[in-house]
């Protein structure tokens, strides 16, 4: 993410309210502006349509179409977003910026294979689904896999504002389009997600062409064993997985789900609340951005430039003091905002059900879920803080934890009851944020050790 670390330093050294308030701002924006802005849209699109434009059951079985489109597409691209991500880094590091579009091409077509055989499966036993529909539903879903991919070169890039405009125009567009074109049930809402995702798609993917010339069109380079690190496969992939864990469980078990459009279940009683918590992200992805891009990995380079060019070791133990300090205080204030944003949300909890028109029932889940959430974003804070030190395996250790631990407290908290669901999502950020510190606090105590000794 360095891209967006030296955009936002440029903004700090205004030295202003303006450039702090623009700092946090831009952070927040790409740190959280696609997956925001997707479920504004949706809720958008299922309050003021339902009923009114579309009867009830197709808004339903839109809305849960895209849930699942959104799912999978994430859990595939996770295959590649964070062993992408660091062979790029490589890439810009050695100047060898002519292979970066050619390895995203590859690193596209593979997830498009991946996608087309999961999905397509899935579709071929869904005997209620009309085929044109089915073919919506797979480019729509063969489009989001690769977006997610594109998205993460966006931090490379400097027309931030333009990216954040184009996510605003495309979701725009679509909930124009839903409400105002001539109804053409479940399929027409399909072709407009699909066309609106295309936009998107294919106007990011034009700005990373744009500013990386290639020298061919297509590579595979970041498969190379001797150039990559395929732990990174798994730490993408079981990250993605273990968030969405206990949102399937909820709609796969009999006493927590029903059936809405064919193989694709829903859960009323959990999605709603979960998905309201997760716009309770943005002021904590803002300092994660802003803190961690900018404070923490300056101190980090640093440091392993002192290591590479043979600093003395007073110099390399100042400079670990001030990485750790950095980290401290990054995390620290991502508690802090993302505490006290917590607690205003909880303070305003039934007002937001009320303006939404949602039943207070929900009102005790949506407290258990903004916990969650909140603590979400330290978890991925401290997978970020072990990505720069190179700790990969701990990663690996704390997604697999994170996904064993959401799949199973999911079960648990359904067999405990109604007044239980949503503890399993909250216990299991708790455990992993807690485990996560401990092993951030152990690995930077040998730190210095653990670095020399890869240099041999």
């Amino acid at each position: 993410m360095a891209g967006i670390g030296f955009e936002l330093r440029k903004i700090l050294k205004k030295n202003s309210l303006l450039s702090m308030l623009e700092a946090y701002g831009l952070a927040g924006l790409i740190g959280s502006g696609p997956w925001v802005l997707s479920i504004l849209a949706l809720l958008t699109i299922g309050i003021m349509s339902i009923g009114v434009v579309f009867p009830s059951y197709v808004i339903a079985q839109f809305l849960v179409l895209v849930t699942y489109l959104m799912a999978g597409s994430l859990i595939i691209s996770g295959l590649f977003q964070l062993l992408l991500t660091r062979f790029i880094s490589d890439l810009l590091f050695a100047e060898h910026d002519h292979h970066i579009v050619p390895n995203l091409l590859g690193s596209m077509l593979v997830t498009s294979i991946i996608g087309a055989i999961i999905s397509g499966a899935v579709l071929a036993i869904s005997n209620t689904i009309s085929p044109a529909e089915k073919i919506a539903i797979f480019t729509a879903f063969i489009l989001l896999c690769n977006q997610w991919l594109i998205i993460i070169f966006l931090s490379g890039m400097k027309e931030y504002y333009r990216i954040f405009f184009t996510m605003m125009f495309s979701y725009g567009l679509m909930v124009i389009l839903t409400i105002f074109l001539p109804p053409f049930g479940l399929l027409g809402l399909l072709m407009i997600f699909g066309f609106c995702q295309a936009i998107l798609t294919f106007a990011f993917l034009y700005h990373i062409i744009r500013d990386f010339p290639a020298n061919k069109l297509i590579s595979f380079d970041f498969l190379n064993h001797k150039k990559t690190f395929f732990s990174l496969i798994l730490c993408g992939f079981l990250y993605n997985l273990g968030v969405w864990l206990d949102k399937f469980v909820f709609w796969f078990r009999d006493e927590t789900s029903h059936q809405v459009i064919d193989v694709f279940r829903a859960s009323y009683i959990y999605d709603l609340p979960i998905f309201i918590a997760y716009l309770a992200i943005v002021p904590g992805m803002a300092v994660f951005m802003l803190r961690m891009e900018t404070d923490f990995a300056d101190t980090c380079l640093k440091f392993y430039n002192a290591v590479r060019e043979g600093a003395t070791l007073d110099s390399i133990h100042h400079l670990k003091d001030k990485m750790v300090l950095a980290c401290q205080q990054s995390i620290y204030e991502i508690f802090k905002v993302q505490g006290l944003t917590l607690a205003l949300l909880i303070l305003w909890a039934e007002d937001i059900l009320n303006f939404l028109n949602i039943d207070l029932s929900y009102l005790h889940l949506l407290y258990v879920d903004l916990v969650g959430v909140s603590l979400q974003v330290l978890v991925m804070s401290i997978l970020n803080v072990m990505y720069y030190l190179d700790k990969r395996y701990s990663a690996l250790f704390l997604t697999l934890l994170m996904a064993v631990g959401n799949f199973v407290l999911a079960h648990v908290s359904i067999n405990l009851g109604p007044v239980f669901y949503g503890y399993g999502f909250a216990v299991t950020m708790l455990v992993t944020t807690i485990i996560g510190l401990i092993m951030l606090d152990s690995q930077f105590d040998d730190l210095e050790y653990q670095t020399f000794m890869l240099q041999r």
